[in-house]
């Protein structure tokens, strides 16, 4: 049986809020990187109606979105439709995605002065639609007893957005700013901490009921030496201001195996977990004190059955029935994902998890 939203003894009672707090709960908690997208049929109607910046821009619409997954496969919590990248146009970047090619920054990110131009405005002013949507969303789902996750990214993925003026696979640019230019990239990382902490802070006050920061390619780009330098002093900076929101935050970061301890360090009260490590080796890393999300590898998805079913149980057999497990897929969903394989993998760990 799902659990509600009321609390009991002071403790939360639906399962996803109570694994991230590391209490047992009735069954492992199941939702999805990008279970609101492109895979599900229901997103792609509204996509061929409406642009990716009106669907975020929209609070109704992203709303829509969210709920999409929650009424289709029976997830345990609702993530916000949004992105990473808006809170950058509040800044004064360029943003854009043009289909078939992704995320755009019109204006990039080139030199000091560049950096200095930026401002920090409050969420409340440039992130109306994110903030109503998750108004919206808490409104629909409280009485269902699923709980409301807000996001938003790390200092250094979007860092790497603004110079690179989009998706990269070298992160050259991106580097050689940091390491030709240090004190700009402080000043530029130092300003992304105070717009996402505020943006984050904001979510939480417009009812999400966990947060979850994005760190998509500091472990792709740096290693263990310049992570340790240029990256995790803000990591632990936004971390720490999040300590006042009075939710659990997720930390994800994909891409860290080579210093997960570390990473996992910087802060957060549940570590996301990528696919690059079996789940009971990187919670042994990180702490079996320390809930864990996570870590199927999504390709799994595209798989048949019988193989979907074998990895599903190897996740779940590391986890060991220990409390603190949120189920996960270790990054995002992809579009060609069938929705009865979805479907199918969130029944199947509430079935095999009941308690």
């Amino acid at each position: 049986m799902r659990g509600t939203s009321a609390e009991v003894a002071g403790e939360p009672a639906a399962p996803f809020l109570r694994a991230c707090r590391g209490l047992p709960a009735d069954h492992t908690p199941v939702w999805l990187l990008r279970q609101a997208g492109r895979y599900l049929p229901e997103y792609r109607a509204l996509r061929a109606r409406y642009s990716m910046l009106e669907l975020i821009r929209d609070a109704e619409l992203s709303a829509e979105v969210s709920l999409q997954p929650v009424d289709a496969l029976g997830v345990d919590a609702a993530i916000v439709f949004s992105d990473i990248l808006p809170p950058l146009q509040g800044m004064g970047l360029e943003l854009d995605f043009v289909p078939g090619d992704g995320p755009r920054i019109g204006n990039p990110i080139a030199r000091p002065r560049d950096v200095d131009l930026l401002g920090t405005p409050p969420a409340e002013e440039t992130m109306q639609g994110t903030l109503g949507a998750i108004a919206i969303l808490r409104r629909e789902l409280e009485p269902r007893g699923i709980p409301v996750i807000g996001f938003a990214g790390a200092p250094f993925t979007l860092a790497s957005y603004a110079i690179e003026g989009g998706s990269s696979r070298d992160f050259t640019k991106t580097k050689a700013f940091m390491l030709s230019e240090p004190a700009a990239w402080k000043r530029l990382l130092g300003k992304l901490v105070t717009v996402q902490a505020d943006y984050l802070l904001a979510q939480a006050r417009a009812g999400a009921q966990a947060l979850q920061v994005f760190d998509s390619w500091a472990g792709r780009a740096l290693g263990r030496e310049d992570y340790l330098r240029y990256v995790a002093p803000h990591n632990r900076e936004l971390f720490a201001r999040l300590a006042r929101a009075g939710v659990p935050v997720i930390a994800f970061s994909l891409g860290v195996s080579a210093y997960l301890e570390e990473a996992a360090a910087c802060g957060g009260d549940v570590v996301g977990l990528d696919w690059q490590l079996p789940l009971d080796e990187a919670w042994a890393r990180v702490g079996f004190e320390r809930p864990v999300q996570g870590n199927l590898d999504p390709a799994a998805l595209l798989a048949p059955w019988r193989e979907l079913r074998h990895r599903i149980d190897d996740v779940l057999d590391r986890a060991g029935g220990r409390p603190g497990h949120v189920f996960n897929v270790g990054h995002g969903l992809v579009p060609q994902t069938p929705v009865d394989n979805v479907r199918r993998l969130v029944a199947y760990v509430h079935e095999r998890t009941a308690r």
